[in-house]
């Protein structure tokens, strides 16, 4: 098999360099931008690569939604298989480009957009087929769980937090889509589409980080508790629950021990029961290795990730009810449903009754909007 690659930024020049050595793969072109080709590999022109008929599969590491769908498009129509790790352009586009691949005959596949070197999409499919999945969720993001992490073993602020994640290069110098939950948010959207059939759009919710605190921190310690973003989606009557925001484990659960830039990955089928990956969720040839996956099955016979009639759906969250931790200024605080108070004064803790998660996050946004800051993570046990 010929692979061709577009773009040779972090994951496409690690893609690159696998390539090299995979058994029964071959190192195709690789399309870099006007001017930037400087070795005998790369192209500048696209129709070197669409135009080729001895390329057999595309893969694509530009990121953003185009040209890479376009380019999907024009590989797919070209008869050529066609993997990407572009969550955002999957959670986009990835319904259109299943059905032209399907009509054509090609593959489309994508499991390095969710959970880099841990093989979640990738398995999650392949259940998928046998078994019915009721439930998916994990701690998708190594961003925000190195920050996390950092800010709860180490001590960190969240400021020193980033700093340290962006000159790791695991986060961006722009880390906006991490932080605020997106990036887990559309994965979890790839993950229901491949494991109900379903890929939400809007009705999702979506809550990150950017209000956890060094106090917070200390407090939620102090009561034997860590917090971890986590992506969850289940099914519903009609449609499915999807949603992202953080969540407090005792220590002993098994998100408390997933440390650094790892994720965790966890589905529920009604035969296989909780299975669980965990495992390098970043970085250049963890996702790389995820791409080669792909193609590996590719050649072995796979076409597809979506079930054949997967549709798109409102998302309901309405059967997600937790209790929700919560840190805001006193005055806020009497807005909100409480259960118990844990820490009162000028700044309040307690804990909520059960609500949903929609209310919760409702609830939040009006909070901020009049001027008060609001740290919630919802409860995995209750605390007293």
């Amino acid at each position: 098999m010929k692979v061709a690659v577009l773009g040779y930024g972090t994951v496409g020049a690690g893609v690159y360099r696998m390539l090299l050595n995979a058994p029964g793969m071959e190192a195709g072109p690789v399309l870099v931008r006007p001017g930037k080709a400087v070795e005998s590999f790369m192209v500048s022109d696209a129709a070197l690569i669409f135009g080729d008929p001895t390329v057999d599969a595309v893969v694509e590491t530009l990121g953003g939604l185009d040209p890479a769908y376009s380019c999907g498009l024009r590989a797919l129509e070209a008869g050529k298989h066609f993997i990407t790790a572009n969550k955002a352009m999957v959670a986009a586009h990835g319904l259109e480009l299943a059905a032209l691949a399907r009509e054509k005959g090609t593959a489309f596949l994508f499991s390095a957009a969710c959970g880099g070197g841990v093989p979640f999409l990738h398995n999650l499919a392949l259940s998928a087929e046998t078994d019915r999945i009721e439930a998916v969720s994990g701690i998708l993001n190594g961003t925000t769980n190195y920050m996390l992490d950092a800010m709860q073993r180490r001590a960190l602020s969240y400021a020193d937090a980033l700093r340290e994640a962006q000159s790791l290069g695991y986060a961006e110098a722009d880390p906006t889509a991490d932080v605020s939950g997106l990036d887990a948010l559309r994965k979890i959207q790839l993950a229901c589409a491949v494991a109900f059939g379903i890929l939400p759009h809007d009705g999702m919710l979506c809550e990150g980080i950017e209000h956890f605190t060094a106090a917070d921190t200390a407090d939620i310690r102090s009561r034997g508790l860590v917090c971890r973003l986590i992506a969850s989606g289940r099914r519903t009557e009609n449609a499915v629950s999807a949603y992202v925001e953080p969540v407090l484990f005792p220590r002993a659960a098994a998100e408390s021990s997933v440390f650094v830039n790892n994720n965790m990955a966890r589905y529920m089928g009604r035969r296989c029961g909780s299975i669980v990956l965990m495992g390098q969720g970043a970085g250049r040839f963890p996702t790389a290795s995820a791409v080669l996956r792909d193609l590996a099955a590719a050649r072995q016979g796979a076409r597809a990730m979506f079930p054949e009639n997967c549709r798109s759906a409102e998302a309901d969250n309405r059967e997600a009810v937790h209790s929700y931790y919560i840190r805001t200024g006193g005055s806020a605080a009497r807005r909100l449903p409480l259960r118990s108070v844990l820490a009162q004064g000028d700044v309040v803790r307690a804990v909520t009754e059960p609500m949903s998660a929609g209310k919760m996050h409702a609830l939040a946004q009006n909070i901020r909007r009049d001027g008060n800051d609001l740290f919630f993570a919802a409860l995995e046990e209750e605390i007293c």
